[in-house]
């Protein structure tokens, strides 16, 4: 007596191939990984924005931007992926991050402001 021969598929797809990379895609991805790579590069080795502050802002946009990219490209996150469980997990860490660094900063500012004298006259009269 034979055991009975399981001819299920079991390999935690659902026969679709959309959250599967296909070259195009990564091709996709990849260009545009370069493009938000270069123009950030661009704008800095060229001074191409006066102000670094705003070059400051603009480079944290482009690598807000190319994160979603490689998340969506590479990564094949979306909101249909793993009946959104991936979603949720990104959200919470996100959240996350931002509470540590948002309150490592307010830490930081606050010992700054709390513990440096005020001018240098307050630093001669020091003991």
């Amino acid at each position: 007596m034979s055991a009975p021969v399981d001819t299920h598929h079991h390999d935690g797809h659902d026969g679709d191939e959309a959250g599967h990379g296909s070259l195009k895609g990564y091709v996709v991805g990849f260009v545009l990984s370069l493009v938000l790579t270069a123009i950030p590069f661009w704008l800095v080795m060229g001074k191409v924005i006066a102000s670094s502050g705003l070059t400051a802002l603009v480079i944290l946009a482009f690598a807000a931007v190319q994160i979603v990219v490689h998340m969506v490209y590479f990564l094949h996150m979306n909101a249909k992926s793993e009946g959104g469980w991936t979603i949720l997990a990104l959200i919470f860490t996100l959240v996350l991050v931002v509470i540590t660094l948002s309150g490592s900063l307010w830490v930081m500012y606050h010992l700054n402001h709390n513990m440096m004298p005020a001018s240098m006259h307050e630093v001669r009269n020091m003991p």
